[in-house]
């Protein structure tokens, strides 16, 4: 399932997406968790963001095991080093990413209607765990997509 769609690789497929929609769902937690009064207007978008960033750092993730598990016999040592990094990346960037959505789902959920019954250091306490988390799933993303690039690419 995750290994080719008509001969391409999955993970060349897919892989943008997560590079997409972890940013977005980063920067939607970040401004939902320190703007409030654009919650009304984001909320939608952040918990749709919720579920699938996560789903496609999975899928990412999935495809690039499958990638390696074809590619990886026939390689190098220095070039699987690289991809074991890589790999160690994409899994970090999923952790985090399903860590992000977790808590941004249920933010939206508690903190969405206008009088909200959450108390009021219940919400700084989730808006301070949303933009912790995405500035760490945004880190993780960038640190996975330039280790790929580096391994694909070279360092050039």
């Amino acid at each position: 399932m995750f290994d080719q769609i008509n001969g391409l690789p999955v993970h060349v497929l897919v892989l943008h997406a997560a590079v997409v929609f972890v940013p977005l769902l980063a920067l939607g937690a970040i401004v939902y968790a320190l703007v409030g009064s654009w919650r009304p207007k984001i909320g939608w978008a952040v918990l749709l963001l919720g579920i699938v960033a996560p789903i496609c750092t999975f899928v990412a993730k999935e495809s690039g095991e499958k990638l390696y598990d074809r590619l990886a016999p026939n390689m190098a040592d220095a070039s699987r080093k690289m991809l074991d990094q890589h790999q160690g990346f994409g899994s970090d960037t999923f952790l985090w990413t399903l860590a992000l959505g977790v808590v941004s789902i249920v933010t939206v959920a508690l903190t969405s209607r206008e009088k909200s019954s959450l108390p009021k250091v219940a919400q700084w306490v989730l808006s301070a765990a949303m933009v912790v988390l995405a500035v760490i799933a945004g880190y993780y993303v960038y640190r996975t997509g330039d280790s790929g690039a580096k391994t694909v690419w070279g360092s050039s």
